[in-house]
């Protein structure tokens, strides 16, 4: 008669004479969060046995059963029956000893030229593939919602800031595609981790290798990895492609803080650049009259989040002897919470950016202040063939004027403006727009309109 329960109550019972401490129990069990892991736990145990069998490492019927008790508990999971007990100390030994609920005794064959070790790293590497092309689909789709909006804002003109005081007129749409290309950036970035997140670990066993004659190859390509990790220690205890993804996803959450700031700041009424939909907006318990930007402030809140999650594997990390160490059971909830607050605040900046009005009069009218056009003032002299720091300095004395008279650049009469240079001439007002000097930046990479087709192009947009 077949045993329905794993020997002796733990997988590693055997050694020990006395039963693990309810505190112990409830201090070291991670199951409660890497249950999430089902999926890919299952998947690579599924193609494990294959490979056991076509090696005739175990019998054919027995892997067969295996696989079936496998596919069983698979549905139990999605459908929200799995028979979750005290004892499982994690996903690898719930899903275990449910299989020897289900199979019996032929269950332990599965466990053969494997441990925790290389099971954890392999289920953890199938874990974060599926959730970074996902989080890579989120960021494109918010690049093409950057670029939509950017296009229907081609000419709404507004003054571009440095130290956040006003500096030069630019388009809007060349603002919001600045955070379109930090997106392609981060895509990029993670891009360039799937080849060193998709390196095989299973088949090392805890950390000196498995005896069997495993076809690890073989493994790899039916999980879909494209090599296999060379060293055995190295590929139980390496999280590099862990640190690197979460290095990503902070680096996304600076990007996402950076444009919810500038919402932030633009929806003050007393700028007033847009108006947020008031379906993602709230209001003030005591003041009636608030409308305030939550969930642009909590996108920027959040980016601490994302810092601390990588602070903390790094912290776990920095101190780890070889090989494996159970220190390492800590990845796994910062990569979750990362996971999830991008998940989360990528799907929502889409739904809400399309849905903001922006106020055109009040950016084209603030472009028209604050000596915005001293730069052009400047390049006109320098074309003129005064040196630009010549030129910079002459116009640096012409806004100090302007401020004492409570004047505009281009209010200045040319009496006055040759009063400061005799290179001025009448053609100097054609200089003094916003439109005008938005539209001499045609360098590539400049705020010029016939740009931005360039950079969504770039884009592929």
């Amino acid at each position: 008669m077949q045993s329905k329960s794993l020997p002796a109550g733990k997988a590693w019972g055997g050694r020990f004479a006395q039963a693990t401490a309810p505190s112990a129990e409830r201090f070291t069990t991670s199951f409660p969060f890497d249950q999430r892991l089902y999926r890919e736990d299952i998947a690579a145990s599924i193609v494990h046995c294959r490979m056991l069998a076509k090696q005739k490492i175990i019998p054919r019927q027995d892997a067969k059963q295996i696989i079936s008790g496998l596919k069983q508990i698979e549905k139990e999971f999605e459908q929200g029956t799995f028979p979750a007990s005290p004892s499982d100390e994690d996903i690898h030994m719930a899903v275990e000893r449910r299989l020897y609920e289900l199979v019996g005794s032929v269950a332990g064959k599965l466990h053969t030229a494997r441990s925790r070790n290389d099971q954890v790293a392999v289920d953890l590497r199938l874990y974060l593939r599926r959730e970074a092309r996902k989080i890579d689909h989120e960021i494109r789709k918010l690049q093409k919602v950057l670029a939509s909006v950017a296009r229907k804002e081609l000419k709404t003109v507004m003054p571009g800031f440095t130290h956040l005081q006003p500096a030069q007129p630019v388009l809007l749409a060349h603002h919001l595609l600045a955070y379109a290309f930090m997106l392609q950036r981060d895509r990029e970035r993670l891009l360039g981790q799937f080849g060193r997140m998709n390196t095989l670990p299973l088949g090392s066993g805890a950390l000196a290798g498995t005896t069997f004659p495993v076809d690890r190859e073989w493994v790899a390509r039916q999980l879909g990895f494209t090599s296999i990790h060379e060293n055995s220690m190295d590929a139980v205890s390496d999280r590099d492609f862990v640190a690197e993804f979460l290095f990503f996803a902070a680096l996304v959450g600076v990007h996402l803080s950076r444009l919810a700031e500038d919402f932030i700041f633009w929806a003050n009424p007393l700028l007033g650049f847009v108006e947020l939909p008031e379906r993602f907006s709230t209001g003030s318990s005591m003041m009636p009259q608030k409308q305030n930007p939550d969930v642009f402030e909590l996108i920027r809140a959040k980016c601490g989040r994302l810092f601390g999650n990588l602070i903390n594997l790094l912290t776990v990390l920095k101190g780890l002897p070889m090989a494996y160490n159970r220190d390492l059971q800590e990845d796994k909830e910062p990569v979750f919470d990362s996971v999830d607050t991008l998940n989360t605040a990528l799907p929502v900046l889409s739904e809400m950016l399309p849905k903001i009005r922006f106020c055109r009069a009040r950016m084209a009218e603030a472009a028209r202040h604050g000596y915005l056009l001293a730069t052009e003032v400047a390049d006109y002299l320098t074309s003129r063939g005064v040196p630009f720091r010549e030129a910079h300095e002459i116009v640096g004395r012409m806004v100090r004027f302007c401020v004492e008279k409570q004047k505009r650049l281009e209010d200045l009469s040319l009496e006055e403006f040759r009063s400061f240079s005799s290179r001025f001439e009448q053609d100097v007002y054609d200089w003094l727009t916003p439109e005008a000097a938005i539209a001499r930046r045609r360098a590539p990479g400049g705020t010029a309109e016939s740009n931005i087709a360039r950079q969504l192009r770039r884009l592929g947009l």
